[in-house]
């Protein structure tokens, strides 16, 4: 069972985030650049909340909101569900799927140590599902 900690050594520590003041559009283009469907909003190494795409289609489009002139405290989610590194990718799958979101921060000790996607999390079972079969395939070959 791979741990969430296993898992951001593969993929990488690093939290994209956003101001609770800088304007929506700032968070979209953050977004855009860095080819990610959400962003923390952080203040002083603190978790304020997450914005996500969703939130931004749901908060700002389909109410004819101006993301220019929007401050992401207006549209963020808050409080943030977070999980502890040493918890399995099955957990958190679990966690996201019962809560239907698809971002999790990964907190340790109080500090964000990394964020983890739905993505992230099914491409951990598939490369270790295929590894296991590669491994039964080699067992039964003798």
């Amino acid at each position: 069972m791979i741990t969430l900690q296993q898992l951001l050594e593969r993929k990488g520590h690093s939290v994209r985030s956003i101001g609770p003041d800088e304007s929506v559009l700032e968070a979209v283009r953050m977004m855009a650049e860095n080819h990610v469907g959400a962003l923390l909003v952080m203040e002083q190494g603190q978790l304020l909340g997450i914005v996500s795409e969703r939130d931004y289609a749901r908060k700002i489009v389909l109410k004819g909101r101006s993301s220019a002139d929007t401050p992401i405290r207006e549209i963020m989610s808050s409080p943030v569900t977070t999980i502890a590194p040493d918890r399995s990718v099955e957990a958190a799958m679990r966690q996201m799927t019962d809560s239907r979101f698809r971002h999790l921060p990964v907190v340790a000790n109080g500090h964000v140590v990394g964020v983890v996607s739905i993505g992230d999390l099914v491409k951990c079972v598939i490369d270790d599902q295929r590894h296991l079969i590669e491994n039964l395939q080699q067992y039964i070959s003798g």
